[in-house]
């Protein structure tokens, strides 16, 4: 019960105290959570010095201001795509669009295949010849590159 007189008795400062350890955890656990979390516990402690509120007044401001701030951070982080120099990294198939290279199986009805880098893809596109020399122009779930002819003098229509 100590506990709880001592919080009751220093509450904006325990606000504040609180805070500074939900921020000490986000540095030792990363994650984006804790620094809302603690940003909120600051500014309610801030809040309870200028303004003092009740106990249960007091949570409600935590916890609106928690759930707005972490609400407010995932809508701003899915409207801004974070620059990068490798946009592909972490997607194979997204990276040989626009190269070029040999049919090592024909395409015929689902699929053929062909050799880029060193792996063997899956293509879909119009029926070709093995030996065909194609571009890749996309790539189906499941890294299934779609292809077209790249020889001029034989383009086919799918």
């Amino acid at each position: 019960m100590d506990l709880i007189n001592l919080f009751s008795e220093y509450v904006p400062w325990s606000w504040l105290v609180g805070g500074i350890v939900l921020l000490g955890i986000e540095l030792v656990a990363p994650g984006g959570v804790f620094l809302w979390l603690g940003g909120s516990a600051i500014v309610t402690g801030l809040i309870t010095l200028i303004a003092p509120f009740s106990v249960p007044f007091q949570f409600v401001i935590f916890g609106a201001l928690s759930i707005g701030a972490i609400v407010g951070w995932l809508a701003y982080r899915r409207r801004v795509q974070p620059k990068t120099d490798a946009p592909f990294l972490n997607d194979r198939a997204g990276r040989f669009i626009g190269k070029e290279g040999f049919l090592s199986e024909p395409i015929l009805g689902p699929g053929g295949r062909m050799e880029l880098g060193d792996s063997v893809w899956r293509v879909t596109g119009p029926e070709l010849p093995a030996g065909h020399r194609v571009r890749v122009i996309g790539h189906k779930k499941g890294n299934i590159l779609e292809v077209e002819s790249a020889e001029p003098d034989r383009v086919v229509s799918a």
